[in-house]
């Protein structure tokens, strides 16, 4: 696929490689969703990443992804049943140059845990989009498919803009 941004060029290739952790909760809807959708438009525009998803909690640990955010990736052409759940650790704040919670509650919870001497960026999600700054991508957990469809709009939404930011 191509690339869905205007204006990457020959310019991302001398670019800092950006290193980024998404997280919400448990590490099996939100969170692998706004994974993929990163991965997958970085790659698209040939941008060098290493992007990972984990949760705050270890309700999920190595556990797949929901079936519901498996089937929505899948819509879009991605496969992430091989994702495995993981719980946030002290090292990610140095392994990662920037940490996206994608609610308010999850973002306290990484502020209470990071380490003396993290070097990660800590932000919302939608803090990168502009006119969403401060907004929470909603849980889908407890809805239907429609709810992860939205969690897909958003994510992605904050991809695009994401890889933006990296081509300046």
């Amino acid at each position: 696929m191509d690339c869905p941004i205007r204006n990457v060029g020959a310019k991302v290739h001398a670019m800092t490689k950006p290193s980024i952790l998404f997280v919400c909760l448990g590490n099996i809807c939100r969170s692998p969703l706004a994974e993929a959708a990163f991965r997958k438009v970085a790659t698209d525009c040939g941008i060098d990443h290493h992007a990972d998803s984990a949760g705050t909690a270890a309700y999920h640990v190595g556990k797949p992804p929901d079936p519901r955010s498996i089937a929505e990736a899948a819509r879009h052409g991605i496969d992430i049943s091989r994702y495995s759940a993981r719980q946030v650790e002290g090292a990610d704040f140095m392994r990662f140059t920037h940490i996206f919670a994608l609610d308010h509650a999850n973002l306290a919870n990484l502020r209470a845990m990071t380490p003396v001497g993290a070097t990660a960026e800590l932000a919302l999600l939608l803090d990168v989009v502009p006119g969403r700054e401060g907004s929470a991508i909603a849980d889908p957990y407890y809805g239907g498919e429609e709810h992860f469809a939205r969690t897909w709009e958003d994510v992605s939404l904050a991809a695009r803009v994401l890889v933006e930011q990296f081509d300046r």
